[in-house]
């Protein structure tokens, strides 16, 4: 095992034990409700239901387009956000090795072990310009949302998301009871700075969230636009959460930049371009001195700490792989993006937005096809390819598709499905 591997399991162990103990005495005493207040709560009662909070957020649309599969396993999907490769070798194999070792089945330090975290830190400061962040590891860019959610957002607080916006982003919101205020993007599909100015004008706006590049549309927001958000939230006096998720896809000479400032927070995923998305790694960059234990309150009751393996997946794959490894594998991209281009001309050049960054195209249906959700349906059933609808981003009529979640003949059958399918739509007009 690499050097940076041998982090103090005396450290863990204790930290973890003396939080144990503390937690016991909790529950001996909450042990003691009375089973008349469980049921005067409902629960064993045939009436019972959800909380309110959940039942008004969105059921995930990856779900649906998993259960719309269920049963169709010849269906070729352009529709989940995942790459098509894994982890470096070194790094899949560093965990083959470390799985043994005890210190993988202990908790680690809530915020991830200190060898990942400032391996972070100098990524971070390289790569991103972030000079002296505070690092958290989480499960995920999505675990990493929620604390922060969690953390800013009281029930009624205010929270802007650009529309079309990352439908978890929404969901985040809609389940802890944010008051969500949807700002525009202009004709580029760039979130637009002029509409934002209007909504923070009204006042109480607690977040902003950017997501760049865009998820869905693929759009990377030039480095001007940011700096203009991050003055006009400080203005403002509201939190920037910048949600980097696809930092490394970018293309045709356009570039990701961050922004930094006391009241800015990045939010980074292992995910997409080192393929680790079933190992479950994201990290937040914290503005210095700031929000730390807040943070560490939703991190200590969500996960506890990140899975150790897979940290371990993600610091080897930070040092044997890196950013030369991401690069390598997202211009072997190029392929499978002009396919997936060239199958969207049925329904014309302007309908499709030019993306320069992410791993998906965002196209615009003919305006006799406003049911986005059933077009996706009828290409399932009808022409063996799963998209996903643009209503689940909060823009009916529109289709969003992903070209990098299969290697490059699998993505060419599914795009030359998904061209025949277009092209019974726009001449037939008929599903």
């Amino acid at each position: 095992m690499p050097s940076l591997v041998h982090f103090g399991v005396r450290a863990w162990s204790l930290g973890r034990a003396v939080r144990s103990n503390s937690c016991d005495r909790i529950l001996m005493r909450t042990d003691r409700t009375p089973g008349k207040a469980l049921a005067a709560a409902g629960f064993g009662s045939r009436d019972q239901r959800a909380s309110t909070r959940i039942l008004q957020t969105d059921e995930p649309c990856i779900v649906q387009m998993q259960r719309m599969l269920a049963g169709k396993p010849d269906v070729l999907s352009l529709a989940q956000g995942i790459v098509h490769w894994q982890p470096p070798k070194a790094a899949l194999d560093a965990a083959a090795s470390f799985v043994y070792d005890p210190r993988a089945s202990r908790y680690c330090p809530d915020d991830g072990i200190p060898e990942l975290r400032e391996a972070l830190a100098h990524k971070l400061a390289a790569e991103n310009g972030l000079q002296d962040a505070d690092v958290m590891v989480t499960a995920g860019a999505n675990q990493g949302f929620m604390n922060i959610v969690l953390a800013l957002l009281d029930a009624g607080s205010k929270a802007v998301l650009f529309a079309p916006y990352y439908f978890n982003h929404l969901m985040a919101l809609q389940m802890t009871g944010a008051e969500i205020e949807i700002a525009e993007c202009d004709a580029r599909f760039v979130p637009d700075m002029d509409k934002l100015e209007a909504v923070l004008a009204k006042g109480d706006v607690t977040m902003v969230v950017l997501c760049n590049p865009c998820n869905p549309t693929g759009v990377v927001t030039p480095k001007a636009t940011l700096e203009r958000c991050a003055e006009m939230c400080k203005k403002a006096g509201a939190w920037l959460v910048l949600d980097n998720t696809y930092e490394h896809f970018t293309y045709d000479g356009a570039e990701h930049h961050c922004v930094q400032a006391d009241h800015v927070i990045n939010l980074f995923s292992f995910s997409k371009a080192f393929g680790m998305m079933g190992w479950r790694i994201g990290y937040v960059a914290i503005p210095a001195g700031g929000l730390r234990d807040e943070l560490l309150k939703a991190q200590d009751t969500i996960p506890i700490c990140p899975t150790v393996t897979s940290q371990i997946v993600a610091l080897n794959a930070l040092q044997s792989g890196g950013r030369a490894w991401v690069n390598e594998k997202i211009a072997g991209l190029a392929i499978n993006r002009e396919v997936v281009r060239a199958a969207l001309k049925p329904l014309g050049d302007d309908a499709v937005i030019h993306s320069d960054g992410a791993i998906y195209m965002w196209m615009r249906l003919p305006e006799d096809c406003p049911d986005d959700k059933k077009v996706v349906e009828w290409l399932v059933n009808k022409h063996g390819v799963c998209v996903i609808p643009g209503s689940a981003c909060g823009m009916p009529g529109y289709l969003r598709v992903a070209f990098s979640n299969n290697a490059e003949d699998a993505c060419a059958a599914a795009a030359a499905r998904l061209e025949r399918g277009l092209h019974q739509l726009v001449t037939d007009r008929s599903m």
